[in-house]
């Protein structure tokens, strides 16, 4: 389990995020419209979810607000904004805002997204909802980028998400590694940092 803070009151979630390199687990949530959706549905793009308690909140409304106005700058990218609201409330919010640029999804019919990930808070005024957390998932399905806030009522850091975004559209991992330091551009023919061929 992580320790996260409520007004500096420390709270506590299921489990950990997943790490980073760690292939993504899939999950069923609920759109706006009552259909499911699934993380096998955006197979082949950047994914970016963005966890929060609920968006009748201040901060998880602003969290919304903010990736709806990146997202559309970065290619073959979208955005999850993931909750335990229910989907009419996920619609009252983005119809009201004019927010069409993420993807609003919901916990109402599987409850195991917070497991899963390790989001869940089990104890606290805000227990049995989801803690405020981004996850980075690459075009292959793996974990790039995670971040666990750790006051609630805070903000997540959309710069190094989006950074980490970003980052992704111009590099291809070496055939021999996938970490960050054998990663290169597309359209640089030289070896890896160490000297081995990519």
């Amino acid at each position: 389990m992580a320790e996260i803070t409520l007004k500096g009151t420390p709270i506590h979630t299921v489990g950990e995020l997943p790490f980073v390199g760690d292939n993504a687990m899939d999950f069923s949530l609920t759109r706006m419209d009552l259909s499911d959706m699934s993380l096998k549905d955006v197979a082949g793009k950047r994914v970016v979810l963005n966890i929060f308690p609920s968006v009748d909140t201040s901060t998880c409304a602003m969290s919304v607000r903010r990736f709806n106005s990146e997202i559309s700058n970065y290619e073959n990218a979208v955005v999850l904004c993931i909750s335990r609201d229910l989907p009419f409330a996920h619609a009252r919010f983005c119809g009201t805002e004019g927010l069409n640029d993420v993807i609003s999804l919901s916990e109402m019919r599987n409850r195991d997204f917070g497991q899963k990930y390790g989001v869940e808070m089990t104890d606290g005024p805000l227990a049995g909802l989801l803690a405020r957390a981004v996850v980075v998932i690459d075009e292959s399905g793996k974990v790039i980028y995670t971040q666990l806030v750790n006051e609630i009522g805070e903000e997540p850091d959309y710069e190094k998400a989006l950074t980490v975004l970003r980052d992704t559209e111009d590099l291809e991992a070496c055939t021999t590694s996938t970490t960050a330091e054998h990663a290169r551009g597309l359209e640089d023919d030289e070896p890896c940092d160490d000297g081995r061929s990519g």
